[in-house]
């Protein structure tokens, strides 16, 4: 197993990407704290991982609140004594045209989407100085390489998150720490369901139909799954990884290229 011994804080793995990187990385040997806003879904996800043998740790808490990431990566280190890998993974969406968009909207979404990957990333880096070594990988997108109409505020979060990915590495990497940033495409997720029931809205396209619209736009033909995002992160967050660094890295079934 090529995470054995590994300590893993997944922020948002309550619930779909977050929960199948959870389990996968569980899987491959490492130790995963389980983190979301919902004690219930994080409570279920733990006890998925620890049937698979591995120790979990079950954390609520929002990763828009300095202290609360604070005080996660300080409990975790106190469990475990260490943190080897930080997947900040934790998000939102917004459908909205850009002329709607209020600055209560925006600032929500940023205060998740950015913000958030922001705090976990400098907690989590602070221990990793500390260590001389971690993986941090951030949940980014193929709307933070290319823009999508109606997810305006969406996409804009997901250009702050590469280019602070991009920037974070250039400063972690003296401590032998790698941060990258991995870019789902479109994912059978609820996520996906609310961007496909609120898109279909402006498009006046039933339940259903914007989701296979953009589906077609799939090389591969068909949806993506958590599991498909959840192999990228395993790698990244394993030795495999080590010479990788700064990357944003497209796991879309070829709906962009690059």
């Amino acid at each position: 197993m090529k995470l054995k011994g590994k300590v893993a804080i997944v922020t948002g793995a309550g619930r779909g990407i977050g929960r199948g990187i959870a389990i996968r990385l569980a899987q491959d040997g490492a130790e995963v704290v389980v983190n979301d806003i919902n004690s219930e879904t994080v409570n279920k996800v733990v006890k998925e991982i620890e049937a698979l043998g591995r120790k979990a740790l079950a954390i609520v808490a929002d990763v828009s609140n300095g202290p609360a990431v604070y005080a996660m990566v300080e409990k975790v280190v106190a469990e475990f004594g260490k943190l080897d890998i930080m997947v900040a993974n934790a998000g939102i969406a917004q459908v909205k045209q850009a002329i709607e968009i209020t600055e209560e909207d925006w600032d929500r979404i940023f205060a998740v989407n950015a913000k958030g990957i922001f705090l976990c990333d400098q907690a989590a880096a602070k221990q990793m100085i500390k260590q001389k070594r971690g993986k941090i990988i951030n949940c980014a997108s193929i709307a933070g390489h290319s823009g999508f109409g109606l997810l305006s505020s969406y996409s804009a979060t997901k250009f702050a998150v590469v280019g602070f990915t991009q920037a974070l590495a250039k400063e972690l990497g003296p401590y032998g720490i790698n941060v990258n940033a991995y870019c789902p495409g479109i994912v059978g997720t609820d996520m996906w369901d609310l961007i496909d029931e609120k898109m279909g809205i402006y498009l006046d396209l039933p339940k259903g139909e914007t989701l296979k619209k953009f589906s077609e736009l799939i090389t591969l033909g068909r949806v993506e799954t958590p599991e498909d995002v959840a192999c990228l992160v395993s790698y990244l967050a394993s030795a495999d990884a080590d010479y990788m660094t700064g990357q944003a890295i497209n796991i879309c079934g070829g709906v962009i290229m690059s």
